[in-house]
């Protein structure tokens, strides 16, 4: 009998990813390792795995790959774990930092300040220290558990103009679906055509359907130490992440690639393909 090839799969480490890899290392045709999102799509542009959950944003920058349908990361309102945090108002705003781990987020904060905010920002790299970033520039963008479980209330930020300066945390999966009225798709499964089949993606799609009943199970054993943050993190997967990617997904997908175009951080909006 012929082995069935591994296919090697990339996934994201955060919490949020958690529910879609549920089991999965016990399964014998996938090669799972964990990555930041932009590693994640970095791997995959480099052919370095086969399947990659990438930021939704890289399907447009590499392949062409093809999606593995109804399979995502998203939210419809509130995010909690993707937010710029500011120093004074976003119409005031004049830089932002960051987080050098997210590419869908940074293409969202360039959409939003385009089409809503109205403003025209320095943008600058930062590792998501959010006390570094804030007294670098007027506002942050952190994502994934760093943006979860920061308290942006105990953050001291240097500032000639105020002792102390109040950070407001804007959460941009709710800015997004009230400006307009879809949820918001981080991250999906995608590779080139031909890297998965049919059976590998039951595979995946069984993995979710358990693994979104688990939440209390995935926070445990994502923070073992940390009943408080355990609680959290449950709460998170059960009210805040999304994890199908159906006809209302996909026409979000759609127009945030056409704003994403539009604002010049794609040269197109592409068109989606599914395995």
């Amino acid at each position: 009998m012929l082995a069935v090839k591994q296919i090697r799969l990339g996934a994201v480490g955060y919490l949020n990813a958690r529910p879609l890899v549920y089991g999965l290392e016990r399964v014998p045709r996938f090669a799972l390792r964990y990555d930041l999102p932009s590693d994640c799509a970095r791997l995959l542009h480099g052919a370095a795995i086969d399947i990659g959950l990438i930021p939704s944003i890289e399907y447009l920058r590499g392949g062409p790959y093809c999606i593995v349908p109804d399979l995502s990361i998203a939210s419809r309102g509130p995010v909690a774990s993707v937010a710029l945090y500011t120093t004074r108002p976003m119409a005031d705003v004049r830089s932002i930092a960051m987080d050098t781990s997210s590419r869908t987020s940074v293409a969202l904060v360039r959409v939003l300040c385009a089409r809503l905010f109205k403003i025209q920002p320095a943008l600058e790299s930062r590792g998501p220290d959010l006390e570094d970033m804030l007294a670098h520039c007027d506002a942050a963008l952190i994502i994934g558990d760093n943006a979860l479980l920061v308290d942006h209330a105990t953050v001291r930020v240097p500032s000639a103009i105020s002792p102390q300066p109040l950070i407001e945390k804007i959460d941009l999966g709710a800015v997004w679906t009230t400006m307009t009225g879809l949820p918001f798709v981080y991250a999906f499964w995608a590779g080139r055509p031909g890297a998965i089949d049919a059976r590998g993606v039951e595979a995946l799609t069984r993995a979710r359907d358990a693994g979104i009943h688990e939440a209390d199970a995935i926070a445990r054993a994502y923070f073992p130490d940390s009943p408080a943050r355990q609680a959290v993190g449950a709460r998170y997967l059960r009210d805040n992440i999304k994890y199908y990617l159906r006809d209302e997904e996909r026409t979000a997908l759609e127009a945030f690639y056409r704003y994403a175009a539009e604002s010049g951080v794609v040269p197109d909006a592409g068109r989606l393909r599914f395995f």
